[in-house]
């Protein structure tokens, strides 16, 4: 049996509510899911309630799917579209946000954070929404121009752009203010060569 063919009938199969096919969904988009909400909120706790919220929107309107696109695709337009509505609704001026080290599931957390990575990690959650869905989506997710187009309804040059403007951001994040090392850093045992 192919993908398309074994996607159609898990489809199927969680229309006539049988017995683990939720489950079986779940479990297929799940780990995904979970990292893309977490580095759009840029907080674990968000990210995990953002992840429940996608698949309880996934279960009620799984009726509704087409099938125009993959299920992965329509689920993680769900997600994405989910993440920048409440993106949109907390904006809260100088809210800081946690690690995103804490909030990568521990299947992928495979070695801590140097102070590069966190710096990295800061200056993603610092990008606007639209710059930064295009961009986690791109480089971290994986998914091509294509896929990002329909996962956030904009044209294929529109996610080459923003992902494009993305990179020029964060290089001007990055290199902008030297990240000195702290006291805390130093206790901690945290080293950078740009201190």
């Amino acid at each position: 049996m192919d993908v398309n063919a074994a996607e159609t009938e898990l489809i199927e199969r969680c229309r006539r509510n049988e017995p683990g096919a939720f489950e079986q969904l779940y479990r297929d988009h799940s780990t995904r899911v979970y990292s893309l909400t977490c580095r759009l909120s840029g907080s674990a706790s968000e990210g995990e309630d953002l992840a429940q919220e996608v698949f309880v929107q996934v279960y009620r309107k799984l009726g509704s799917f087409r099938g125009e696109a993959a299920l992965g695709t329509w689920i993680y337009r769900l997600a994405t579209n989910l993440c920048l509505d409440h993106l949109r609704r907390r904006r809260v001026p100088g809210r800081e946000t946690e690690p995103l080290d804490e909030a990568m599931p521990p299947a992928t957390r495979t070695r801590p954070l140097t102070a590069d990575a966190m710096d990295l990690e800061r200056a993603i959650a610092r990008l606007p929404e639209g710059y930064r869905a295009a961009f986690v989506l791109h480089d971290v997710e994986g998914f091509n121009h294509h896929e990002i187009g329909a996962i956030l309804g904009i044209a294929e040059g529109t996610s080459k752009s923003q992902v494009h403007k993305a990179r020029l951001k964060l290089r001007e994040y990055l290199t902008r203010a030297p990240r000195k090392v702290t006291e805390a850093d130093t206790r901690a045992g945290v080293r950078t060569q740009r201190s």
